[in-house]
């Protein structure tokens, strides 16, 4: 009787420290569990074939090799994994772009909340500029495969290094439908800073469902900032022309870089599938070189003659679905003009213009099959058109600058 007391205890006592270490790594796996929930990895690839007319830009492979013909290149457009992990009110964001070109980064950013509302937030690092509405919009979701002219003329990359702090309602809240951005960046994008000058960017915008299948938004965008002035030489527009105003004083000093814009969208989901209208209009002031009105993305500051322009340009794009088939058709135009100032036979050295004035407009037709929520297909076709000029080499005739692309893209 004794010896079985003992065995019988002996058991006991075993499978009671049994239970306490499975007890003991329940917690630790469920410990393990809200950790790893705390970190999110996400990403996706576009691989595509581009092809175009002799003039063409493509943006994978490298330049036509043959300047009288057509061409194409294959490659990886964006290849995106980002990483964020959140603790309470915090969280950091890296994002990093893989292709045959190599290895670079696009987001680091801290984002912290504010931790009553927790519907506003501070962010600070290198992320969108927070102006209008295609900037912001993941090119993982854009219907087309690139951003506007205008856009990717004065954001170049999309983003900046700076400070951003958003203000928004809480949810429950009548005006949660307003959120206001305002920040402060350094205007040369994701390169280093290189004075102690910072520009200014402001988005207001009102989104709101005004029926179940309805979505309307519109907002206003502002940007202040400069650009270094490299030499004594500095043009501004003058009837028509440009006037060089020549004086060691213009070294050093900054010209003005001033944008306004505005944007609206509607999306309404109805028997006919879903239809997406979206624009946006800018107008502004750019300094830019003289054969470029491209905004800066250089830690280096340029030593360049300085050229002052006033620009405006333009998109909107229909997007609809084909019924119940996982297919959308999209059209879309979208014009830039860097000088307003200036067109067509009046651009040449008589007025002192050249290819940097020269206006441009792209139709573009195409067609997204939605595989699943991962996979897409888009076809896309650009004709693109070109201010002429007799006056100006290169552009006596519209350009030869189409392009097709056919893309594969994947979403994780």
């Amino acid at each position: 009787m004794k010896q079985f007391t003992i065995i019988v205890c002996y058991c006991i006592f075993a499978f009671s420290n049994a239970f306490a270490q499975s007890s003991d790594k329940s917690d630790i796996i469920e410990k393990d569990i809200k950790e790893l929930q705390k970190f999110k990895v996400s990403g996706y690839i576009q691989s595509q074939l581009q092809t175009g007319q002799q003039d063409a830009s493509l943006l994978v492979g490298t330049p036509n090799e043959n300047s009288d013909k057509s061409f194409n290149r294959i490659g990886i457009r964006r290849g995106r994994i980002k990483y964020t992990y959140t603790e309470g009110i915090a969280s950091g964001v890296f994002q990093l772009d893989l292709t045959e070109k190599g290895i670079g980064f696009k987001d680091v950013y801290i984002n912290v909340m504010d931790p009553f509302v927790k519907s506003s937030s501070l962010r600070a690092g290198i992320f969108d500029r927070p102006f209008g509405y295609e900037i912001r919009y993941s090119s993982s979701m854009r219907e087309t495969p690139e951003r506007s002219n205008v856009f990717n003329t004065l954001f170049p990359g999309e983003r900046d290094l700076g400070a951003m702090i958003t203000l928004c309602a809480a949810p429950s809240s009548k005006w949660s439908f307003i959120e206001m951005n305002v920040g402060l960046f350094s205007g040369n994008g994701i390169r280093q800073d290189t004075d102690s000058r910072k520009d200014f960017i402001g988005h207001i915008k009102a989104e709101k469902d005004i029926h179940p299948n309805i979505n309307i938004g519109v907002g206003a965008s502002y940007y202040n900032g400069s650009i270094y002035q490299g030499t004594e030489n500095v043009y501004t527009m003058q009837d028509g022309s440009f006037v060089l105003s020549s004086d060691q004083h213009n070294i050093g000093k900054y010209a003005k870089r001033e944008y306004v814009g505005f944007n609206a969208q509607f999306i309404a989901n109805s028997n006919i599938g879903k239809t997406k209208i979206v624009g946006e209009y800018l107008y502004g002031t750019q300094p830019g070189l003289k054969n470029s009105s491209k905004s800066p993305n250089s830690s280096t500051q340029i030593i360049a003659d300085t050229y002052i322009r006033s620009f405006n340009g333009w998109y909107v794009l229909l997007s609809q679905d084909l019924g119940n088939l996982p297919i959308s058709a999209l059209v879309k135009y979208d014009l830039y003009n860097p000088n307003r100032n200036v067109s067509n036979n009046n651009l040449g050295d008589a007025t002192g213009t050249g290819s940097a004035d020269v206006a441009y407009n792209t139709l573009g037709l195409g067609l997204v099959w939605w595989a699943n929520k991962s996979l897409r297909v888009q076809a896309y076709y650009e004709i693109v058109k070109n201010e002429t000029s007799v006056n100006l080499e290169g552009y006596a005739h519209d350009r030869k600058d189409d392009v097709f692309t056919l893309r594969l893209s994947y979403k994780f």
